[in-house]
């Protein structure tokens, strides 16, 4: 009782506020240098399929750790494990920010990884239980700004200052932001010991359902199309659509405003007809990508696009998230989990198939990547919406977004 208290009287917005800066932060850390992989390509003597392990194998650890670190950290002090997180970012960017070496870049990317999925787990459980029952879905929402924050914001501030000034300045931005958060934590975050441990088993029998396997899988399919792609935006607009680093800013941040967007349509939709939503999206997403490169040398037309395709994106989150969720409702901490390995690891294969397009093939054909993702994505969503969906519990997914 103590400790509720102590939480509701520093709440006030503030600690909201703390784990949203927090959150963006570390996925700033993880999908900033989207915008600036050719920058990295030049900075580092690589190629830029080189350059995208820096986002592939940042999402490629999250995707193994998502389900385990929060389990297994779930019995420590939540703030001693904030700290250690951002603590762990914080280094790893001044790392990045100083070396000269590619290898070395990527250990740095490596290691605050593993505590990505903890960091953000906790955050959305801290706020819940900073106010009262009736508020915690409010303010989850709030610290899912974070996560939007991390690509409408991170990644054309990133990609601007790099531009503008050097990677080392881009790198000290995510240094900055991390060790703010570090700072306040240490100064209003009070101590969370936690006094009953997650039990596994329970949690893991999910896993012995198809539907969860097909969600997995066209999570996995779908995640991998979008992200496969967007990790290398940069590099398609300024090599096929020909624009400078300054317009590729604009574009991105037209893209992250779209997705915004498209997470607010999200909700709305999923609320009207779930499974017509889930089937559409992956149809839409495919004409998009075949528009686009068609399309490629026109600015006007890859602008568009690229707002339907943020637009697209955000609706396409919420759905994998909720064919995930309502596939194991009695277990939700580990079906977000379980979430985040499908999703990143759809990143890291995404970006190695379309960086593989890019090697073979040239960079226009990195669209190449995202429409087989996506035709083979079209399979599993059929078979995971050939399960019924209650609307009992499409209510209840739909009150805890």
């Amino acid at each position: 009782m103590e400790q509720k208290n102590k939480l509701k009287l520093n709440s006030g917005g503030l600690l909201v506020f703390i784990l949203t800066v927090g959150v963006f932060g570390i996925i700033n850390t993880e999908m900033g240098v989207v915008g600036i992989l050719p920058l990295i390509a030049e900075t580092f003597k690589v190629s830029v399929p080189q350059a995208g392990w820096t986002v592939s194998v940042f999402a490629l650890v999250v995707a193994a750790s998502a389900p385990i670190t929060p389990l297994l950290f779930s019995g420590v002090n939540r703030k001693k494990v904030m700290l250690l997180a951002l603590g762990l970012f914080t280094l790893s960017n001044i790392i990045s920010m100083l070396t000269t070496n590619f290898t070395v870049l990527l250990i740095a990317r490596i290691l605050p990884a593993f505590l990505h999925p903890v960091y953000v787990s906790m955050a959305f459980t801290v706020a819940a239980a900073s106010v009262s029952k009736e508020k915690a879905p409010k303010a989850v929402s709030k610290v899912f700004v974070g996560v939007s924050a991390g690509m409408v914001l991170g990644v054309p501030v990133t990609s601007f200052i790099a531009s503008e000034v050097s990677f080392s300045m881009a790198m000290l931005f995510f240094t900055v932001v991390n060790a703010l958060v570090l700072i306040a934590t240490i100064l209003f975050i009070p101590s969370m010991p936690v006094k009953e441990k997650v039990s596994y088993g329970a949690q893991l029998s999910v896993l012995r359902k198809k539907v969860m396997w097909h969600s997995i899988i066209a999570v996995t399919l779908i995640n991998g199309a979008m992200f496969g792609f967007f990790s290398y935006m940069s590099d398609y607009l300024k090599t096929v659509t020909e624009v400078s680093y300054s317009v590729i800013s604009v574009v991105l941040l037209v893209y992250g405003l779209a997705n915004i967007v498209g997470n607010v349509l999200a909700g709305k939709l999923l609320s009207i007809n779930a499974r017509r939503s889930i089937i559409i999206m992956p149809f839409a997403l495919l004409v998009s990508y075949i528009c686009l490169f068609m399309t490629g040398e026109w600015i006007t037309a890859v602008v568009i696009i690229i707002l339907i395709l943020g637009v697209l994106a955000g609706i396409a989150s919420n759905n994998m998230q909720y064919m995930i969720a309502e596939a194991a409702p009695e277990a939700p901490d580990f079906a977000n989990g379980m979430f985040l390995t499908s999703a990143n690891l759809g990143t890291t294969i995404g970006t190695a198939i379309c960086g593989a397009f890019i090697t073979e093939m040239g960079t226009q054909y990195s669209v190449f990547g995202a429409l087989l993702f996506l035709i083979a994505s079209m399979v599993f969503v059929y078979l995971r919406i050939r399960v019924p969906h209650s609307p009992k519990q499409v209510k209840m997914n739909m009150a805890t977004e």
